[in-house]
């Protein structure tokens, strides 16, 4: 049997395909957008893709089953449950796909969506019995699918189909299976995923305390409370895979745009993506633009903060990044690109056409300020975990998803730096409140990694 996970670093997302090379077939279960790894193994393994499984329908990437039925006339399957309006095979529990020396059984696994399916899979050329379990977002390594996304009014049903499906569905199977989730670290599908790609569902057993609970009250006490920030991406994607996706083809085709060009489609509404770094970013931007830089989760942070119909308009430093940032954006679900600025910021400055800046401010400077109480406000975006580990004496709480959610509350002329773990997530909200009007917006170089190493201390 053939077996092989594809990763997408940042948003944590794992796909697998499973193959039989005597039988010349394989399953791609559970693709990304972008559906080239996929084709290469299917021609470089001499194998066709023949089946195309969901393991139920994703809220935080555009799923490739279009893009991939399109290329090779695979079917796609869901649960039965699954309420997806374009041409799809149903599987419901029991079901068994079967071709060569691969075995897929199909467990009806609810929980984390009311459609999720969970996957065991038999080498046949090994043995009769199962080998691994794809569990999509059911069972993470470290960590449990979190039962929220399908919306409020069925969350108590849901924590109950999750606590049935972990605690009974899964609890017929032996503790050797191999288990291969939909996610790894980075994806906001749960919480507090490991690093590690696989586990076994023994050790999980042994090691996440939400497995060894007494009964469901106890269960339900402990992980109905909160939950991971939700983007506001999430509907949209959701709604994006119900309806099935566009093919990439049908997208915005790609532009390289002069800066009149360019400001012509931003005086129409565009937003602006600068993906430089913060220090680029600070000393000259176009006004209103967003600084998302490129980093592991990017995909989330614009998730976040960018709404997922806008028109987007990119400033990058080659060719190369904004091939990277639209592959970053269609796995998200954002396909209104209309290019990117050629020649970047030193072509809109020679060419007349007005800057904002944004300038940082250093870890002693910032401790001057607080020293002469100038009366500048210190928030810290972070997320209380993060805050309850240390943080600035007299800074003020107001996590990143607050302000992005809500606004600030203050008047727009209050000075302001903001502060988070690297200046990577203070930046992205610093421009944001630019773009709302704060006129006197900083912040701090480097972050609490900066603060520390210039030997200054965090309260506790």
């Amino acid at each position: 049997m053939y077996f092989k996970r594809i990763t997408v670093p940042g948003l944590g997302c794992n796909s697998y395909v499973i193959g039989c090379p005597a039988s010349r077939q394989a399953v791609v279960v559970d693709p990304k957008r972008d559906v080239q790894d996929y084709m290469d193994i299917s021609r470089d393994e001499g194998m066709k893709i023949t089946h195309i499984i969901e393991t139920h329908v994703h809220a935080d990437h555009v799923s490739g089953n279009q893009e991939l039925r399109s290329r090779t006339g695979a079917d796609i399957y869901y649960s039965e449950h699954a309420p997806v309006a374009f041409e799809h095979r149903k599987l419901t529990e029991g079901d068994v796909i079967e071709f060569g020396m691969v075995k897929l059984e199909v467990l009806y696994t609810p929980g984390h969506t009311p459609n999720s399916i969970s996957l065991l899979v038999t080498d046949k050329a090994r043995s009769d019995q199962p080998w691994m379990i794809l569990t999509g977002d059911l069972l993470f390594v470290g960590a449990i699918g979190r039962p929220d996304l399908a919306g409020a009014e069925i969350l108590e049903e849901q924590v109950r189909n999750l606590y049935d499906s972990l605690y009974q569905k899964l609890q017929r199977l032996p503790d050797y299976l191999e288990v291969f989730p939909a996610h790894g670290q980075g994806s906001l599908c749960g919480k507090g995923m490991s690093a590690k790609l696989s586990s076994t569902l023994g050790y999980e057993r042994q090691t996440q305390p939400v497995l060894k609970l007494s009964d469901f009250k106890a269960f339900h006490d402990q992980i109905a409370g909160s939950f991971p920030v939700r983007p506001k991406s999430f509907t949209h994607i959701i709604n994006t895979n119900t309806q099935g996706a566009p093919l990439l083809e049908r997208c915005p085709l790609e532009q390289t745009l002069n800066p009149d060009q360019f400001d012509r489609i931003r005086q129409q509404g565009a937003t602006v993506i600068d993906t430089r770094d913060t220090a680029s970013f600070g000393g000259f931007h176009i006004p209103g633009a967003i600084n998302i830089g490129f980093e592991k989760q990017m995909a989330n942070w614009i998730g976040m903060v960018v709404d997922p119909k806008e028109n987007l308009l990119l400033v990058v430093d080659d060719r190369e990044k904004y091939n990277q940032m639209t592959t970053e954006l269609h796995r998200i679900g954002y396909d209104n690109i209309f290019g990117y600025l050629s020649g970047g910021m030193s072509a809109w400055i020679t060419h007349g056409m007005p800057i904002d800046s944004l300038s940082p401010i250093s870890a002693q400077g910032l401790k001057q300020e607080i020293d002469q109480k100038n009366g500048t406000r210190i928030l810290d975006v972070r997320t209380p975990e993060e805050r309850a580990q240390g943080y600035i004496a007299d800074s003020m709480h107001v996590p990143m998803s607050d302000i992005l959610a809500d606004g600030l509350a203050m008047p727009q002329e209050t000075a302001l730096i903001l502060v988070c773990g690297t200046g990577y997530r203070a930046n992205i909200v610093a421009s944001r409140l630019k773009q709302d009007g704060f006129s006197h917006v900083h912040s701090l170089a480097g972050g609490l990694t900066a603060w520390k190493s210039a030997g200054y201390a965090l309260a506790a």
